[in-house]
């Protein structure tokens, strides 16, 4: 990523959420009347950017992060933990509000003969469209943000998911030939608007034909021959697909960290509480233990070591409890009663403490004294200190990264879809992970042990830990693939992992026919539960039915 001289970063311009009456119609009027007429197309570039870039993080550090056991909550958990979602938990209003901005700044450069602004404005598009898709399903697509043309565009109808990465995978070859001038034959441009990457044409058509390997591999279970003509096409080409492939080019965005709204999410310096979102967010035990056995430097990049070891003090009295230098000795009775009590047994290990998976009493896990939610707990690992600043060097929104495309390359040549070496691909994107997080120069040592490249499962659980602040990307891998085989706790709504959002109870009432079209399509699961329709997070979109995964 290209670093601005004045840190511009992520940029709150105001976006307002609206509610939509009849679908989506009111989504598709700009509140500030702002016409392709008389707009700067690079404003408009830089707020379809940020807010992107803010939904990014939402997700992949929050309720996806939860899901795929990058974190787990002690207070206050149960959308985070448990996947207690509803049908007015997740709206995607705000990704269409972000699409009608977008749609203006297209249509302002089509109309100037703007070809970078065009190529932004279609990779932004093939982006939240390919959001909207993959995390609900079947959406407004072709009819959304058009009533503006008249009333029969007021009650949008979803177009089947299949179209929608059709259309995807067309705005982003359009893009690739947008941006494949040299840099000089573009105009308009203002570098300090791009807080992606400075107005850096070559960087956007990597980006462009990244995300195009992206969405090839999301369907490569459901259409593998179109999957398998797309990966290689882009792979055995790359003077024509140029690729992300060295970190320094990821698609990330940095914090301004000057406010609440422009700060990265678990921040101490405006969220003051004892209890605030640093101290209620864990490292998930699941990826705790998995890093620790492969000896994973990333831990300490990213988490603190607990700051009061336990110590199991063998015949001691039953209320035996006492520190002395630094650890805390325990006597088995409260060992015992604590796993009566909390379900889950203590954890002695004197550097790294993860949170167990959705588990009843969190605040009290591993012996913690003081029953409160989400606050500090001497005996479990809080994040790494970084996570407390409003900014930083490795606080980032990451879109895409070398590390995510060189894993997909591995997988893609398991396959034979892809040129080269499966176990190259598999290093280079541990490389680029390590280089992403500033610890690259231990790579070698790294590689050489456990990390070392063994089985497909390793592809996958390497870029389940990779995608650590963007889970979201590893929800969609974990859905298409079952990997990495992860378990539901004991407070989970249902004994499996989610499989999408429900559609939200404001288009099921404002948009019924479309959304129960929409609706019926879905295919139930056994873990439907008390979901009263097919609208259910553990229902399978057409992407995922007939595939058996991952369940």
């Amino acid at each position: 990523m290209y670093q601005l001289k004045n840190k511009i970063g992520i940029l709150v311009l105001g976006l307002t959420v609206l509610i939509s009456c009849h679908g989506l119609e009111e989504l598709n009027e700009n509140p500030n009347q702002i016409g392709s007429d008389n707009v700067d197309p690079n404003l408009l570039m830089s707020t379809v950017i940020s807010g992107t870039a803010k939904n990014v993080v939402g997700l992949g550090f929050g309720d996806m992060a939860g899901v795929m056991q990058h974190t787990q909550k002690d207070g206050w958990s149960g959308g985070h933990n448990s996947y207690d979602w509803s049908n007015d938990s997740h709206s995607w209003n705000g990704y269409y509000s972000l699409l009608n901005n977008n749609k203006t700044l297209i249509e302002k450069a089509e109309a100037d003969n703007l070809d970078f602004h065009l190529g932004v404005g279609l990779v932004m598009k093939a982006y939240l469209f390919g959001m909207i898709t993959d995390l609900w399903g079947d959406a407004p697509y072709e009819g959304a943000l058009r009533a503006d043309e008249g009333v029969d565009f007021f009650d949008a109808v979803f177009d089947e998911q299949k179209s929608i990465y059709t259309g995807i995978f067309a705005d982003l070859t359009r893009a690739n030939t947008l941006l494949s001038q040299s840099q000089d034959a573009y105009f308009s441009i203002q570098s300090q608007q791009d807080i992606l990457y400075a107005g850096d044409v070559s960087q956007w058509r990597k980006f462009a034909n990244s995300l195009a390997l992206r969405y090839y591999m999301r369907i490569s279970v459901k259409e593998p021959g179109l999957a398998a003509e797309g990966i290689r096409r882009i792979s055995s080409n790359p003077q024509q697909y140029p690729i992300i492939t060295d970190a320094d080019d990821d698609a990330n965005v940095d914090y301004v960290g000057a406010s609440p709204n422009d700060s990265w999410p678990t921040n101490t310096e405006f969220d003051t509480s004892p209890q605030g979102a640093y101290f209620r967010i864990k490292m998930s035990a699941t990826l705790v233990d998995a890093l620790q056995l492969l000896d994973d430097p990333r831990l300490g990049v990213w988490a603190n070591e607990i700051e009061i070891p336990l110590v199991l003090e063998a015949g001691a009295p039953d209320d035996y409890d006492e520190e002395i230098e630094g650890e805390r000795h325990v006597s088995q009775k409260l060992v015992d009663d604590h796993l009566a009590i909390v379900g889950e047994p203590v954890d002695f290990d004197k550097e790294y403490v993860g949170l167990p998976t959705a588990i009843t009493l969190g605040p009290a896990f591993n012996l913690k004294k003081e029953f409160n939610q989400g606050s500090y707990n001497p005996h479990v690992s809080q994040l790494n200190d970084i996570y407390k600043a409003a900014s930083g060097p490795l606080l980032k929104s990451r879109l895409i990264s070398a590390a995510e495309v060189h894993f997909i390359l591995a997988e893609a040549a398991l396959n034979g879809w892809a040129p080269g070496s499966v176990e190259q691909y598999y290093n280079e994107g541990i490389q680029q992970s390590l280089n992403a997080w500033g610890i690259g120069d231990s790579y070698s040592a790294y590689i050489s042990g456990p990390a070392a490249y063994g089985d497909y499962e390793d592809i996958m659980e390497q870029k389940w830990i990779a995608s650590w602040s963007s889970a979201t990307q590893s929800w969609f891998d974990y859905r298409r693939t079952g990997l990495p085989d992860l378990q539901t706790g004991p407070s989970a709504k249902r004994a499996a992992l989610p499989l999408r959002f429900y559609y939200h109870i404001d288009e099921i009432d404002n948009n019924t026919a479309n959304a129960d079209a929409a609706i019926n399509k879905l295919e139930t699961t056994p873990f439907k539960g008390e979901d009263t329709s097919n609208n259910s997070a553990w229902s399978k979109m057409w992407l995922l039915q007939g595939t058996n995964k991952p369940y």
